[in-house]
């Protein structure tokens, strides 16, 4: 397991909206916003990409918990800049704070763990049942 991941380590991505992420596409509502399901997965691939540089060979994350609040709605066409920062770290668990603005404010916040996998037992795991 990697030594280097620390508390403070953030990534920053920005994504634009589309209709693939919407709530409509999502069968999660019926309108052209974000949905909530894509704006965890967009939350939850921050917190995935912020972190793999400082992983061993061979390592991975999985997600096990997330707790958001959707504060908003963000149509289709607009910016929203997803904001992961590992917060705590206790052996392979690794505590995220997750932020999602769009270019009017805050739309979701929250927190997000994962664990540290070792990728090659994790699918032995899968394949075995």
């Amino acid at each position: 397991m990697a030594e280097t991941l620390v508390p403070g380590i953030t990534l920053t991505i920005t994504k634009t909206v589309g209709h693939n992420e919407t709530a409509a596409a999502y069968g999660s509502g019926l309108h052209d916003v974000l949905s909530t399901p894509a704006m965890i997965a967009f939350m939850e691939q921050t917190a995935m990409k912020a972190v793999e540089a400082f992983l061993d060979q061979g390592e991975g994350t999985v997600g096990t918990e997330v707790r958001v609040k959707h504060l908003r709605a963000t149509p289709v066409g607009r910016l929203v800049t997803f904001r992961a920062t590992l917060a705590e770290v206790s052996g392979r668990r690794l505590l995220f704070t997750v932020e999602a603005d769009d270019e009017k404010g805050r739309i979701g916040e929250g927190t997000h763990e994962r664990f540290i996998i070792d990728n090659e037992r994790f699918m032995t795991k899968l394949r075995e049942g």
